[in-house]
C-alpha cells in the first residue's frame, strides 16, 4: 500500500487547491445522508444494490464485516459479521441476477453468498503466493464475474458453471493489462473499478495510477484504450454504468464524474464533474432510481491512508443531479 498511500497524499494536496469554474458543484446537486453504518472503525469500501429486494449492502475494508439496509431504513444491520468465512476484508461488492452477493477480499480472492440464507455457497481464491490486490467486480448478462487485481493489473473470470459446482477453486486470469498500461511503479496500484455494459459485449476498467480507461472485449478478448475527452481517471476508484453513461468517483479528489459513453464504448465524453468534501473519500457508488449512493470511506482520518479521527457514524451519501 505505500506506494498508493504516496499518491494519495499528492492528490490530496492537489484537491486542497481552488476548483477550476468547470469543476465546481453546481447549485443544484444534493449530497445529504442516505444511511448510517454501526460501528466506530468501520471505513467502508465497496457497495452494492439487490435489484430484487432494493436492499443495499456495503463492507468494511477494516475487518470484512457486510452491511444490508432495506429500502427507507436509516440505519444499516450487519448481515455478516466481521472475519466471516476467513475474510479480512471487504472491497467489492454485487449482488448478480440470482441474488447471490459476491465479496472480493483484497489478499484472498472472492466468496460468494445467498442473500436469503446467508449461507456461503462458494470462494475462489487468488493462485500462487506473489503480492495481490482484488480489488472490484462487476457480473456480466450471462452470469460470470470478472475481478480486478490492483497489483497483478490482471482480470480474473469466474464463470456460472463454477458457481454452480460450488465449494472452494482457484480463480482464473482472463485478461492480462500488463502489456497495455503506463508504465508504473512494480508496487503500484493499477486496475481498480470495474463494470460491465448492459448487452455483455465489452467491461470498462480504469488505471487508477495511469488514468486511463480500458475496455476489454467479453468475446475477441482485445484489449484497447479508451479515448477519454474532457478530462482524467486519475485516482479512479468505483463506477457505474447505466444506458450510455458512466459514473466515476475520484477517491483523494472528493469527486464524482458523469461521463458519456459513445455506441461501443471505445470513447468517453466527461459530461459533469463535481467536487465536494462532503464525499469524504468517496471509493464506490452504485445508481438507483436517479440516486448516486456514494460510499463514504474516510480513509484519510485514521484508516489505511493516514492519521486522525473518522467522523462517526460511518455514513453512505446520496447524490442527486449528477
Amino acid at each position: 500500500m505505500r506506494r498508493f498511500i504516496a499518491l494519495a497524499v499528492t492528490a490530496l494536496i492537489a484537491a486542497s487547491l481552488p476548483a477550476a469554474p468547470a469543476a465546481q458543484a453546481a447549485s443544484r446537486v444534493r449530497i445529504s445522508t442516505a444511511y448510517e453504518l454501526p460501528g466506530t472503525k468501520v471505513y467502508p469500501e465497496g457497495i452494492a444494490t439487490d435489484p430484487r429486494s432494493g436492499s443495499l449492502y456495503a463492507g468494511s475494508y477494516a475487518d470484512g464485516t457486510i452491511y444490508r439496509t432495506a429500502p427507507g431504513r436509516r440505519v444499516a444491520e450487519v448481515f455478516l459479521p466481521a472475519g466471516a468465512d476467513g475474510r479480512h476484508t471487504a472491497n467489492g461488492l454485487k449482488v448478480d441476477r440470482a441474488g447471490r452477493l459476491w465479496v472480493t477480499d483484497s489478499t484472498a480472492g472472492v466468496t460468494v453468498y445467498d442473500t436469503r440464507s446467508r449461507r456461503l455457497l462458494a470462494r475462489f481464491d487468488v493462485p500462487g503466493t506473489g503480492a495481490r490486490f482484488v480489488n472490484d467486480v462487476a457480473i456480466s448478462p450471462d452470469g460470470s464475474a470478472y475481478l480486478t487485481d490492483s497489483i497483478r493489473a490482471v482480470v480474473y473470470r469466474v464463470t456460472p458453471r463454477q458457481v454452480a459446482r460450488g465449494g472452494r477453486a482457484t480463480l482464473t486470469p482472463h485478461f492480462d493489462l500488463n502489456g497495455a498500461l503506463e508504465p508504473h511503479a512494480p508496487d503500484a496500484f493499477t486496475l481498480n473499478g470495474i463494470v460491465g455494459d448492459q448487452r455483455g459485449r465489452y467491461l470498462l476498467t480504469v488505471d487508477m495510477t495511469g488514468g486511463d480507461l480500458y475496455r476489454l472485449d467479453t468475446v475477441s478478448g482485445a484489449i484497447r484504450k479508451v479515448s477519454l475527452s474532457g478530462g482524467d481517471m486519475f485516482h479512479a476508484d468505483g463506477m457505474e454504468i447505466q444506458h450510455g453513461r458512466l459514473w466515476v468517483v475520484q477517491n483523494t479528489a472528493n469527486a464524482v464524474s458523469r461521463w458519456r459513453l459513445n455506441a461501443d464504448g471505445s470513447a468517453a465524453r466527461l459530461e459533469r464533474r463535481v467536487a465536494d468534501k462532503a464525499l469524504q473519500f468517496p471509493t464506490t457508488l452504485v445508481r438507483r432510481h436517479g440516486v448516486l449512493y456514494v460510499v463514504r470511506s474516510q480513509f484519510d482520518k485514521g484508516g489505511p491512508l493516514g492519521p486522525g479521527v473518522p467522523e462517526v457514524p460511518f455514513t453512505i451519501a446520496a447524490v442527486r443531479g449528477v
